[in-house]
């Protein structure tokens, strides 16, 4: 071994080793790019090898997923990715910490966990608070995880229905081309929230409990007029709400009831110049009691790896536009300045 390089050796059962390498170990590559180490595995004896600190964090990642995959989670980019950013932020151990929390089951038997820090604190946060704000980009979970906590206080009786509520804001399209009544033009946007309901619950649990007025998926403006107590509420897309409309929905809260409000302050559908309600929202309520406000980042997206990368290339591309608006108007300014000089 060559001089000031350290040598890590760790077992990996051949039954895992398979699967925390990755197919023709492509997870096993990335560690080695991302730590900068070297390795090398023989008849379930692996040698990690590179600079000292390197070659613990590739230890204790693979470790990590060891652990993950001996508890039966499928070992895929997202984890890996997660593990390795963890490590580098000194957070070892943090996925099988997190992987202890069951929500719930879907109908095909799959676990529904957070996985990440953010998705944990925001579940956390639905079990503790009346009222949870849950923010973020695509990706992140807020929907998917505010219905299976839902469904999960539904079953256990923890109320007695489920609202479910999203703006009909068009992404540049109108509602008046579509065919059909009103409820056939709003169900389009209503279809993630269904799509969600059918892979946890089941088609057939939902249908049933929807025609009992036990579960209820309608637009926003459903909502004007109504008490809602003893219900799971969930309001969807909540950047596309004006800031009347978020007023007049968080004023139907009624007893015994818990709201989860989920929006993308990045992906705005309202009129040009139009205040979104959830923006304003979150300045008013900021220091209310029993209510909470999560925000997820970039690092809590759970879809395709290449979803993180967007979120972080259009991060990077709005601040850079409003650097630059910011240097235009000063830029401005000070011509006016010199010109009244």
């Amino acid at each position: 071994m060559s001089e000031g390089l350290y040598e890590r050796s760790i077992m990996i059962e051949p039954a895992y080793a398979g699967n925390v390498f990755g197919e023709l170990d492509c997870f096993a590559k990335r560690i080695e790019r991302s730590f900068h180490v070297t390795i090398v595995e023989r008849n379930g004896s692996v040698k990690v090898i590179g600079e000292k600190n390197a070659v613990e964090n590739a230890v204790s990642v693979l470790e990590e997923l060891t652990e993950l995959n001996k508890k039966g989670n499928e070992i895929n980019e997202q984890n890996v990715a997660y593990c390795i950013s963890m490590a580098y932020e000194n957070l070892k151990g943090t996925l099988t910490a997190i992987d202890d929390e069951l929500i719930c089951h879907t109908i095909n038997g799959k676990p529904i966990k957070p996985k990440t820090l953010g998705q944990k604190d925001y579940v956390d946060a639905i079990k503790d608070k009346m009222i949870v704000f849950g923010l973020g980009p695509a990706g992140t979970g807020k929907t998917y995880l505010a219905m299976a906590k839902a469904i999960t206080a539904f079953k256990n009786e923890e109320v007695s229905r489920i609202i479910l509520t999203r703006p009909a804001i068009e992404a540049g399209e109108k509602l008046g081309f579509l065919p059909g009544d009103l409820q056939s033009k709003v169900d389009p946007y209503l279809r993630p929230l269904y799509d969600a309901l059918y892979q946890i619950m089941g088609a057939e649990s939902f249908l049933k409990n929807m025609e009992k007025g036990l579960i209820e998926v309608a637009p926003l403006a459903y909502m004007r007029g109504r008490t809602l107590d003893n219900a799971f509420i969930i309001l969807d897309e909540a950047q596309n709400t004006t800031p009347a409309q978020m007023k007049m929905f968080l004023t139907r809260i009624g007893y015994g009831s818990k709201v989860v409000v989920t929006g993308d302050q990045t992906q705005k559908d309202l009129p040009k110049d139009a205040v979104s309600g959830l923006d304003v929202a979150i300045r008013v309520l900021k220091d209310v009691e029993d209510i909470a406000f999560c925000y997820l980042t970039s690092k809590d997206v759970v879809r395709h790896p290449l979803v993180q990368k967007i979120v972080n290339a259009y991060e990077q591309y709005e601040k850079r536009e409003a650097s630059r608006r910011e240097r235009r108007i000063n830029s401005q300014k000070g011509l006016k300045r010199r010109g009244r000089e």
